[in-house]
């Protein structure tokens, strides 16, 4: 006989509460649903059945062991109405192509080469600085993260009133991301309400840009081996190259993924550090002893494990994807539960890499623990930033020493503190951001 066995979960009028607790409280509601049934849990959001799994073994069954069995949840394809097609949303034959095609893009010795441009601009940065001045510092990483990635993946320096609509543009379609999420996504986009006119006004201002960049590079004659000349010269197996709405969708898709998610992370590793003295003062001391010039390079990389130890221990407590989601395209069995075609299924980075059962004290900040063994012994998803398994992100490399190298260069010449008189706010949305920045004052050192 098949297997009918459902995971634990509410019945009858319970099933009406939580849909309101997770579309407006998530991190709180997925808490006590582990606190309440366990790793695995069943609810019902009106007729469409959810599925939570927060055990590292189930989360490898769904992302890699059964992984042809799932696509992206239809909250992520909301994304599409940004990204387009890109590989973030796309899915089967047509992702692993457009995957193959960005891939070279991220090798070791092309990452490598991104190193002092990353260092540069954030030179650029730290020279409008003052001593002793307020800044908002998720705005300042914002920024400067997506300089970094026009300039290394598409070849393209922004100037500074471009920048400041693409962040507009990009928080005007988050907020209203945020607010579908809200409604359960039950308000067709195509109706004209403020909340859509406003999103599509932002897409489109978006599109502007991210055309004329394309153009730009077709029209050209400059000899380059970013991302952007990799796509631009693909064919397929008919001889045809991407056409203009495609190579949108990728440059769009690794460009807003790529810059804001390691600005994020930065302006959280900023906060934490701000409120651990014997963290912030090793850190100071590697810095010191590393790259006495201030100025690190991709060279200085292996040297700075302390440096490195505070990115991966900021990504544990407040990692981008706080969750991330898969829907069931046939029936299948995780964990001995029968998952019926179409059940959507969440796994939280938020619950998992705060368990105790994986890491001493999971609320506190410690970034000692990642200069032992810890990596090696802990359970395969115990600890999982950047997802894993086919659809792993195809720029955690290059994200991961983008974050080491600019906390290293901007520690080196500044402290920084938390500015006094403000509530720092979890807002998680398709990214974990705090919800009105963090202001800080820095010091020059």
């Amino acid at each position: 006989m098949p297997n009918t066995t459902l995971p634990p979960g509410p019945k009858g009028l319970a099933l009406v509460r939580p849909l309101y607790h997770f579309t407006h409280q998530p991190l709180d509601f997925i808490v006590s649903t582990q606190r309440k049934y366990g790793d695995t849990a069943r609810f019902r959001f009106l007729k469409f059945p959810v599925y939570f799994f927060n055990r590292p073994s189930l989360i490898e069954e769904i992302l890699i062991t059964q992984s042809g069995k799932f696509i992206k949840s239809a909250d992520l394809r909301e994304g599409s109405r940004v990204l387009g097609n890109g590989l973030l949303t796309s899915e089967g034959e047509f992702w692993r192509r457009q995957r193959k095609l960005a891939q070279p893009a991220f090798h070791r010795e092309r990452v490598k080469a991104y190193a002092p441009v990353m260092t540069s601009y954030a030179e650029q940065m730290l020279e409008t600085w003052s001593d002793g001045e307020p800044r908002e510092v998720r705005a300042e990483m914002m920024q400067l993260t997506l300089k970094i990635a026009a300039r290394t993946l598409f070849g393209a320096d922004l100037e500074a009133d471009t920048v400041r609509i693409i962040g507009e543009s990009l928080a005007a379609a988050i907020q209203q991301f945020d607010a579908r999420v809200k409604t359960g996504f039950l308000l067709p986009t195509s109706w004209p309400t403020p909340g859509n006119i406003r999103s599509r006004r932002a897409v489109d201002r978006l599109d502007e840009i991210l055309y004329r960049i394309i153009d730009q590079r077709r029209n050209g004659h400059a000899e380059t081996e970013d991302l952007l000349s990799m796509l631009l010269s693909a064919r397929d197996e008919s001889g045809a190259g991407m056409d203009s709405k495609q190579l949108r969708d990728e440059v769009m898709t690794l460009l807003l993924a790529g810059h804001e998610t390691t600005a994020t992370t930065l302006a959280w590793t900023f906060y934490l550090l701000a409120q651990n003295s014997r963290a912030e003062s090793e850190l100071f001391a590697e810095l010191r002893a590393v790259i006495p010039s201030g100025v690190p390079t991709h060279e200085d990389l292996p040297k700075l494990r302390i440096t490195e130890a505070i990115v991966r221990e900021s990504l544990r407590l407040y990692p981008p994807a706080w969750a991330m989601g898969r829907q069931a395209i046939e029936d299948c069995t995780i964990g001995g539960y029968h998952v019926p075609r179409n059940t959507t299924i969440y796994m939280s980075h938020w619950v998992v890499q705060r368990d105790a059962r994986y890491f001493d004290e999971p609320e506190q900040f410690r970034p000692e623990r990642w200069m032992d063994s810890l990596q090696k012994t802990l359970p395969r998803f115990a600890y999982f930033p950047f997802g894993g398994g086919p659809r792993v992100c195809i720029g955690a490399s290059f994200a991961m020493m983008e974050a080491t190298l600019l906390l290293a260069a901007i520690a080196s010449r500044f402290r920084l503190t938390l500015a006094p008189d403000q509530t720092i706010e979890l807002w998680p949305s398709i990214t974990l951001r705090p919800r009105n920045g963090i202001r800080m004052l820095v010091s020059k050192r």
